[in-house]
């Protein structure tokens, strides 16, 4: 006797299908494409035309916001020392003892923090803690995540200051 309050193999549900990843932004594949370009640009120290180039040959790079590529990696480039300048005080070593994927990392970082106000910090350190669990070594997201917390709050201190009252409210 098949009572019809017990499901049979006929009415039960199969398991829900694993949701699909989301698709990666464009801003987000713009800053991955910077990561790969600033590896470059550390390892060779070829021109930026040179990078921007190379990066056009990319998977994704049509899908990326190029404009924000080209902003990140030339203004990292450009003004690589004033970033590091902001790193520094930061960090527990050396600039120079920074893996290039870390340095690459915290660049973009304190770049959007310094130069592009209208991306939130918190979205700045989450986006480049991405990019560290991503591309960078183990835990080195963690590392990204404390500089580049430290260097929010040294760049843009009324907005770490609004963010973190309203948390406690």
């Amino acid at each position: 006797m098949n009572d019809s309050a017990t499901p049979t193999s006929e009415t039960r549900t199969a398991p829900a299908a694993p949701t699909a990843a989301r698709p990666k932004s464009a801003r987000r594949r713009a800053r991955e494409l910077a990561l790969q370009g600033l590896y470059e640009w550390q390892i060779s120290r070829s021109e930026v035309g040179v990078i921007l180039s190379h990066m056009g040959e990319q998977e994704g790079h049509g899908l990326s916001d190029q404009g924000h590529l080209t902003r990140l990696l030339e203004g990292c480039i450009h003004d690589a020392t004033e970033l590091d300048g902001h790193l520094q005080p930061h960090l527990d070593r050396r600039i120079q003892d920074l893996s290039p994927i870390e340095h690459a990392v915290l660049l973009i970082g304190v770049y959007e923090l310094k130069h592009c106000v209208d991306v939130p910090y918190r979205v700045a350190i989450n986006e480049a803690v991405e990019l560290a669990k991503s591309f960078g070594g183990t835990d080195g997201h963690k590392y990204v995540n404390g500089v580049l917390d430290r260097c929010a709050a040294a760049l843009r201190p009324d907005e770490v200051a609004s963010v973190r009252t309203q948390r406690r409210r």
